[in-house]
């Protein structure tokens, strides 16, 4: 009897004339697809610089919801939706099945990929899965834009043997492992432009700068405005021996340069922060030098944190330069410390807990929080048995249960957490969790805030407690790569992420499932096996016996369970 997958995977089938997407022609679920299904349309033909690649697993992303919801008025989205509909899938991976002339060289049928789905050409963005077509398609045609792109190749070669649906999945995990990994500045930004604020709460102190203003290392242009008369001549003095620009701004809320990357705010004034933040630069500081605590919470732009990487920085030391440097900016979280994950049961929470049990250096304390009870439950028990082994202290927690929250809450905080990360992107949320923040802790909002959105911040926990609020979004071909390397060396498992599978018919439902937060994991459509509607893997131990004897113990997918499934679901073909 033929082995369907082994012909599969070694790509002996024939391509076929016609294959079948999901084209997504506008706002709502209503312009996906005709009549609720996919439609038919012919296989491309490649030209000699091209390759037509077979897409094998998409994961469906909350990112494609954004799509559905904002169609044409999407940032990723810049051509004509109703001519040339987008096919949504950027978690992908393929298979070469055809090789233009000129690339044989370097490609041949049955190579496998993954794809940065950000690809660039001339600064220009063309990402997978919303300008170039995506992986909720059966075959799709790459040019040049993705195999010789700004940043090179998107293309990362995934081994022969790694999981169709785990390769996949390195995509929004790559997404987490980097959210771990960001760097930040610990000084004024060399070459860049820095703004200097003084206000009425901060003119009897003795400012100082005692780095960033060197021979080697300084700004190119420093706006002054109301600064201490002392201060104010000590740094025209040194701009003059550095031929550092002066430009003085008497309007605050026309500093003359439109994106500023450092602004540095002398004294605790809430109004002036809020005034004057709008004007900051992406990857830009605001450091606030102040001995007096602000009045009341700050308005802060925190989806600009989320996705412009803004740091607010602050220090009671007279010297400015110790705002930035007296405590590096952390984002790995801390050894032993206490960690809480506020909207732990989503599949992205998932993935942020699990990272967080399988690294080497894994807190003492682990909090989950969530909303949905059955989400809650999910993870409770999804992990609980590693949290034993490791002896890590577990909790997880509904804060609709207010007394029972507010009391658990209260017992595990003790003196505050070392690192909070925000997977809700509600303000009021972010609001509330960076008052659990204790000495030194990092709060990382991962949520993907929408630029403009404000949360109320104490940002005395910052000055006087070296707190720090970070954000993160999206990842780079490195993180990727990254990535790949850990799961095919078995240090992540992004198959434990997998909670429903389908054919491509059923991508629909499962982008409403993904809407309606049915499931606490990801949702994982298969576009070249027969029809099959999303199911859950708990729902495999009736509709695939065989499929769910192979899932680790009964609950996790597997390359087993994944190479079984696609035996009986893959359709048989000739070669």
């Amino acid at each position: 009897m033929t082995d369907r997958f082994i012909n599969y995977q070694v790509n002996k089938e024939k391509i076929p004339t016609m294959q079948r997407l999901w084209p997504l022609y506008g706002v709502g679920f209503e312009n996906l697809g005709k009549n609720e299904a996919p439609i038919e349309v012919e296989v491309p033909e490649i030209s000699h610089d091209e390759l037509l690649v077979r897409h094998d697993a998409v994961g469906l992303c909350f990112s494609d919801i954004k799509v559905i919801k904002q169609g044409q008025d999407h940032p990723r989205i810049y051509k004509d939706m109703q001519k040339d509909p987008v096919v949504l899938g950027h978690e992908v991976s393929l298979t070469v099945v055809k090789v233009g002339e000129n690339l044989l060289e370097q490609y041949e049928p049955g190579d496998r990929f993954i794809i940065q789905a950000d690809v660039f050409v001339d600064g220009v963005g063309y990402a997978y899965g919303y300008e170039l077509q995506g992986g909720l398609s059966q075959y799709s045609k790459l040019d040049q834009r993705v195999l010789n792109g700004d940043d090179g190749n998107y293309l990362i070669p995934v081994k022969p043997n790694t999981g169709y649906a785990e390769s996949a999945l390195t995509e929004p995990w790559a997404c987490v492992t980097a959210a771990y990994e960001l760097k930040y500045r610990t000084g004024l930004k060399s070459g860049g432009e820095t703004w200097i604020i003084g206000s009425n709460a901060g003119m009897d102190q003795d400012y100082t700068i005692s780095s960033g203003f060197t021979e080697n290392e300084h700004p190119s242009k420093v706006l002054l405005s109301n600064v201490p008369q002392k201060f104010e001549k000590y740094i025209r003095s040194i701009a003059s021996k550095l031929g550092v620009e002066i430009i003085d701004v008497p309007d605050i809320y026309k500093p003359l340069i439109e994106m500023i990357d450092d602004i540095v705010i002398l004294g605790a004034d809430a109004d002036l922060v809020e005034s004057v933040s709008p004007f900051l630069a992406d990857f830009g500081v605001i450091a606030i030098v102040t001995d007096k605590k602000f009045t009341r919470p700050v308005n802060i732009d925190v989806g600009r944190i989320h996705y412009n990487r803004w740091l607010y920085v602050g220090g009671t030391s007279p010297d400015i330069a110790k705002a930035y440097s007296s405590i590096p900016v952390r984002s790995a979280l801390k050894t032993e410390g206490r960690a809480l994950f506020i909207g732990a049961g989503g599949p992205m929470g998932h993935m942020h807990v699990q990272r967080a049990l399988q690294v080497e250096d894994h807190p003492a304390t682990i909090v989950c929080t969530d909303v949905s009870e059955n989400r809650l439950n999910d993870i409770c028990a999804s992990f609980f048995e590693e949290t034993k082994e490791k002896k890590i202290e577990w909790k997880c927690l509904n804060p609709l249960k207010e007394d029972e929250y507010s009391t658990e809450l209260s017992v595990v905080q003790k003196s505050g957490f070392d690192d909070i990360v925000v997977l809700a992107p509600i303000p009021a949320v972010i609001s509330e969790a960076a008052t659990h923040l204790g000495p030194n802790g990092v709060m990382n909002i991962f949520a993907g805030v929408n630029r403009g959105v404000m949360a109320e911040i104490d940002l005395n926990t910052i000055v006087f407690q070296g707190a720090r609020i970070i954000g993160h979004s999206a990842s780079s071909i490195d993180d990727l790569r990254f990535m790949l390397k850990q799961a095919e060396a078995g240090k992540l498992s992004p198959n434990r992420s997998v909670s429903a599978v389908g054919s491509l018919s059923a991508a629909r439902d499962g982008l409403i499932a993904l809407r309606d937060i049915v499931y606490p994991g990801k949702v994982v459509i298969f576009p070249q096996i027969m029809e099959f509607p999303l199911t859950s893997l708990d729902e495999l131990k009736e509709k695939l016996p065989t499929v769910w004897h192979k899932l680790k113990n009964g609950h996790e997918w597997t390359i087993e369970s994944e190479k079984e499934f696609l035996r009986i679901m893959l359709p048989e073909k000739k070669e």
